[in-house]
């Protein structure tokens, strides 16, 4: 009887190659309809999805990672690093635009994903990678305490979401660069 698990992986993208584009537009929209759209709370015009993911990619100092099920982009996480005149923060990075399509879940795939980023800070030598999500992203949430994130603080007034405050928690977490 072959093998019927899925096969899961999550890898830099450096560029768009075949249906990536189309798959990473179809998972984005996705996770802003299931609510976890990484700020945007209605699903942009196509056009608008795609010049947001092509411009991302020409970005200094940022990495994209996208998980793959079955070879279909299904979710995203970034690394930001500072710029070269931040020299007093350049020790730090921003996990930032994490999201995994619903219909992805139960892989393992968010997890891969923010070991991922973490994992390339630490080849740039970071010692702290920070983030920050909204107190609804409990899925994302429960991603990043089980890693070790230390959530230090709360802004009540973080994001307005159908005319209603939502508060976002901040995280960071010290890498072992040793």
């Amino acid at each position: 009887m072959p093998d019927l698990a899925p096969t899961v992986v999550v890898t830099e993208l450096t560029e768009f190659r075949g249906p990536d584009l189309y798959d990473l537009c179809d998972a984005t929209e996705a996770a802003i309809e299931d609510g976890g759209g990484f700020g945007w709370l209605r699903v942009p015009e196509r056009d608008v999805l795609e010049n947001h993911w092509r411009g991302t990619l020409l970005i200094p100092g940022r990495q994209i990672f996208v998980a793959r099920l079955d070879g279909t982009i299904c979710g995203s996480a970034q690394l930001h690093m500072q710029p070269r005149n931040n020299e007093a923060q350049s020790h730090a990075g921003q996990l930032s635009s994490f999201f995994l399509a619903p219909w992805a879940r139960g892989h393992g795939l968010a997890l891969k994903m923010v070991k991922a980023v973490e994992q390339a800070a630490r080849e740039h030598r970071l010692s702290v990678l920070n983030l920050d999500v909204r107190e609804t992203q409990k899925q994302a949430i429960r991603v990043y305490e089980q890693i070790g994130f230390t959530r230090w603080g709360t802004q009540h007034s973080y994001a307005k979401v159908n005319d209603q405050w939502v508060a976002g928690h901040y995280y960071s977490k010290l890498l072992n660069n040793s």
